[in-house]
């Protein structure tokens, strides 16, 4: 069972929309491997390659707002900053507890939520104000 990519969440700015897939594929990677009960090794590479991925789209992201001059680019960044500590917090609980039923739950409430909300509510904001001041 792979995670979709919700097109309600399209932010119309291509580069953006083209990470969020991504990110998408990673995080139904990772909830697969877990759900799937692979090693505790490859669960932690999934996680860490999500993690790395993730800082580097925020930072893209991030250097779009800055170049256009966003004017909410403060509270996007402290999103973001909250949401690389709530992997970072899945992170320790994934190498203490193992890819268990109750980090599936957890990936899918702190993560997968997380982020339909984040896009949803403040990427999109962000793409319209975009298209209307470029």
């Amino acid at each position: 069972m792979s995670l979709e990519f919700d097109p309600l969440l399209l932010t119309g700015v291509d580069e953006i929309d083209a990470q969020h897939r991504e990110l998408f594929q990673r995080i139904g990677r990772l909830l697969d491997a877990s759900r799937d009960r692979r090693s505790r090794d490859e669960v932690v590479r999934l996680l860490e390659f999500l993690g790395g991925y993730v800082v580097d789209h925020f930072a893209a992201e991030e250097r779009t707002m800055e170049e256009a001059g966003y004017p909410k680019l403060e509270g996007h960044q402290s999103e973001h900053r909250q949401f690389v500590k709530e992997l970072e917090i899945l992170r320790h609980e994934l190498k203490s507890e193992g890819p268990s039923h109750l980090f599936v739950i957890r990936v899918g409430n702190r993560v997968t939520e997380w982020l339909r909300e984040h896009i949803y509510r403040t990427d999109r904001t962000l793409g319209d104000w975009l298209k209307a001041h470029r």
